[in-house]
């Protein structure tokens, strides 16, 4: 009786993603790996000339490279606007900010609610989870340490402005 418990249990409690919008499409990442939101215009910020990263911030006196996605992910970031959102993640090797359109929530999904990515063969797109499904969502779920260090250029540029 216990097992049956503890099962149902872990099946009704899931994975939690912070969902964010990047160019039109929604994704998400684990939300254990967030630390805190912030409106991008109340960071206090220093730019830098890299394409993608977008500088450091400093949020509550702690450093950080400032990730921008929107130019990550190839679409071109228009000026903040307030639905410009940073999440600040505190990542295996760092703690970052990740510049996104917008941040739409959190999402618990079970285990059949992710598929795999249609083509993604851990190549690649290894920093990609599956496709979460939930109340006629779709969410790319994306592996954010993986992507990060995919991405490692990108994390070498922002040790140099840090």
């Amino acid at each position: 009786m216990h097992d049956t418990i503890a099962s149902a249990s872990s099946f009704a409690i899931g994975q939690q993603f912070l969902s964010f919008t990047l160019g039109g499409l929604e994704y998400g990442i684990d939300f254990a790996k967030v630390e805190e939101l912030r409106v991008l215009k109340t960071l206090e910020r220093f730019t830098s000339q890299g394409e993608i990263v977008g500088g450091v911030a400093v949020s509550r006196g702690v450093i950080m490279p400032l990730v921008d996605m929107r130019s990550a992910f190839g679409s071109s970031p228009d000026a903040p606007d307030p639905l410009t959102d940073v999440i600040i993640l505190k990542l295996s090797h760092c703690t970052m900010g990740m510049v996104v359109d917008g941040v739409t929530g959190v999402v618990t999904l079970a285990p059949e609610q992710i598929v795999p990515v249609p083509g993604a063969d851990g190549g690649k797109a290894g920093y990609l989870i599956g496709v979460g499904q939930c109340d006629g969502r779709r969410l790319i779920l994306v592996d954010i340490d993986r992507l990060m260090s995919v991405k490692g250029s990108v994390l070498e540029a922002a040790r140099h402005v840090a």
